[in-house]
């Protein structure tokens, strides 16, 4: 059985990428491409089936939400529920793009499928030009998570992606390691206060600070 098709950046033209990348998933094809953290899985929003198939090629639990990336702060507003809130704003200007995940109320164009049926989502315009230019030319917001089985290591390159999960793929755009290596940092602001849910690359203390914690 033959394997995904392999994009490789830099041996196409940029603009080939993208756009390739986002036929595939356009088309209801997941593919696996670059991030500035590390590598990750992605489907369109609209599709249904296609977003059906990221949990079974993670074996990922499906009340475990799916995180969106964005070409840009500006693609973000028709995801939400309610307007940026300040704090939000501040953020956003410090470490986007950069990895930082902002968990924000969800508005309805968001899929209960990526909301896990929890009304929020999380949401991060990730520091890497290839990413951009693959979410933009997909319509500005791509469900994406990292390119691992569910409660396995995130791969920094496409080597270290399992087969399993492969063998689920349309396409993978390479483009070398990931300059970060980790997963980002997640903060959640739907609640009183705001929370650090998980510490990554951008250390709590920074996010906490330019929140003025």
């Amino acid at each position: 059985m033959n394997g995904p098709e392999v994009i490789r950046v830099g041996a196409a033209e940029p603009g080939e990428v993208a756009a390739r990348a986002a036929s595939v998933v356009c088309a209801g094809g997941l593919l696996v491409m670059p991030t500035d953290t590390v590598y990750g899985l992605a489907a369109a929003l609209d599709s249904p089936c296609a977003l059906d198939h990221i949990y079974e090629a993670k074996a990922r639990p499906r009340d475990m939400a799916l995180p969106v990336l964005l070409s840009s702060i500006d693609a973000a507003a028709p995801l939400l529920a309610e307007p940026l809130s300040a704090g939000a704003r501040s953020l956003a200007e410090r470490f986007w793009p950069g990895a930082l995940t902002m968990i924000v109320r969800a508005s309805a164009a968001v899929p209960e499928r990526v909301t896990a049926g929890l009304g929020t989502v999380g949401l991060r315009v990730p520091d890497s030009a290839v990413a951009r230019e693959i979410i933009a030319a997909a319509g500005g917001a791509l469900a994406v998570t990292s390119a691992n089985l569910s409660g396995a290591e995130s791969p920094r390159d496409v080597d270290a992606v399992p087969p399993e999960l492969l063998a689920h793929v349309s396409l993978i755009v390479d483009a070398g390691p990931c300059p970060v290596g980790v997963p980002s940092t997640v903060v959640d602001l739907t609640g009183p206060e705001p929370r650090v849910l998980r510490e990554g690359a951008v250390p709590a203390a920074l996010v906490l600070e330019a929140l003025g914690l």
